[in-house]
């Protein structure tokens, strides 16, 4: 059976008295194990396409079946919990907090999870380690390059190992070779067992996954 099952699924806004299709029908199958980006033109709807799979944007009709539960009929608190629990998530605009360090910013997903401050520095020390960045946990976000605080937010979406890690341009703000060297990280992450779904506007990134799923209007060409 898949890990992620989205299945007729359309999201509509209201804009300006008009109704806006952001999605129109996707249907998409995710296995245990695959490296999917998710391909299209600014306003192809993408970036609505990923919010829904992560639990964060309710669609409007359809489902979305995760690890043989579907998202949007769980109560909002257990649904919260699950996005703790099974996700990760890779954004373009890093969202670390300025104050605190590198260690401390991959800490927080742990927050709401029953273990000891020390093995919670443990783990977020081991999830630095993994990507590259054992010898800055002490580091504030100012103190390390764009590529740097982008291995932090990676860091962070892994430490709770999610079974998901979902990422959205994670390579939007840095440079090609920088860009480079974080797609590689997300490839080794994957060699390691990760399912990873990405959102890119960038042709290169595609060529790390196993899969790219191109969007259109809302639609999966």
């Amino acid at each position: 059976m898949a890990l992620i099952e989205i299945k007729n699924v359309k999201k509509q806004y209201a804009s300006s008295g008009d109704v806006v299709e952001a999605l129109r029908g996707v249907n998409i199958s995710i296995e245990v194990g695959e490296f999917i980006t998710i391909m299209g033109q600014s306003g192809s709807g993408k970036s609505t396409l990923l919010s829904v799979l992560g639990g964060m944007n309710h669609p409007t009709s359809g489902e979305v079946e995760m690890a043989g539960v579907k998202l949007y009929t769980l109560p909002g608190e257990i649904l919260a919990d699950f996005r703790a629990q099974k996700l990760g998530f890779v954004f373009q605009s890093f969202n670390l907090i300025s104050y605190l360090t590198a260690i401390e910013n991959v800490m927080l997903p742990l927050a709401i999870v029953k273990m000891s401050t020390q093995a919670k520095k443990n783990a977020a020390r081991q999830a630095l380690e993994r990507v590259g960045l054992g010898g800055k946990c002490n580091r504030l976000p100012n103190q390390l390059s764009g590529g740097e605080q982008e291995r932090v937010a990676i860091a962070r979406a892994i430490v709770n190992n999610p079974r998901i890690l979902l990422a959205d341009e994670p390579t939007g703000n840095l440079d090609s070779k920088t860009g480079d060297e974080v797609m590689a990280l997300f490839r080794e992450l994957n060699t390691a067992g990760q399912t990873v779904v990405m959102v890119t506007h960038n042709p290169e990134n595609g060529a790390y996954s196993d899969r790219t799923i191109t969007l259109k209007d809302g639609m999966v060409q």
